[in-house]
This record gives structure tokens, sequence and C-alpha cells, in this order.
């Protein structure tokens, strides 16, 4: 057993979670997937959720990070707006900035850490 630290890093505008690891994977998908319908199912989501998270990160920012394209006979789709790469690439480089603090900070508590029990033997 080891002491290891985990980080879910938020960014908060007024009640709202602007940002989080969520709606990080959620531009993700639907960068790769082309739409927020199919970014949802690789994520094991509902739309309706992943719709009123591209509502909120859309709100949040001064600039979409989605645009969207309603379906039709050509289908509909939505792309990650070069805004919203920015933003995807800035929080993945806070959340590994906030991992190395964390773990650098581990021994000192990995020290005062309760160790493991032993198992008693079996007879």
């Amino acid at each position: 057993m080891s002491l290891r630290g985990h980080v879910r890093l938020r960014l908060l505008l007024d009640d709202d979670i602007a940002f989080g690891p969520g709606k990080a994977d959620l531009l993700e998908a639907i960068r790769q997937a082309g739409s927020i319908s199919a970014a949802a199912k690789v994520l094991d989501m509902s739309y309706r959720r992943a719709w009123m998270l591209v509502e909120t990160m859309n709100s949040c920012f001064e600039s979409p990070l989605v645009k969207s394209a309603k379906g039709g006979s050509g289908g509909g789709g939505a792309e990650v707006t070069p805004e919203g790469l920015a933003l995807l690439r800035e929080f993945r480089g806070m959340e590994r900035e906030v991992a190395q603090v964390v773990n650098a900070h581990l021994p000192a508590f990995a020290r005062q850490a309760r160790k493991p029990r032993r198992r008693a033997a079996k007879s």
C-alpha cells in the first residue's frame, strides 16, 4: 500500500463549474467524434447531460468553446473552436503542474502515513 495524491481541478465562475476534468474530456471527445451526441456515447453520458455541459462552458467564456450545427438531412455536428482547443491545452497543462506539486509534497505525508497492518498468518 502506498500513499498517492489525486487532485481534481475545477475552475469556478460564480456558481458554475466553468471548466474541469469532465468538461475537458467532453471537449476531447467532441473533437474526435465530431458531434455532441457521439461524444456523449463515447463517454457513456446522456446527450442532455453533454449538451448542458457544453452550454455551461459556452456561457462562461467570451467565445464559445464548441460550435454545433443542427441535425437534418446532412446531419448535425459539432466542433471545438480554436478558443476551446487553446483552453483545453491550458487546462491539461494546469493538471500536470498541479500533479507535480502534489507529488513533490507527498513524501512528507508518506513519512507520517499509517503503515499497513500485517495480516495474521493462517493456521
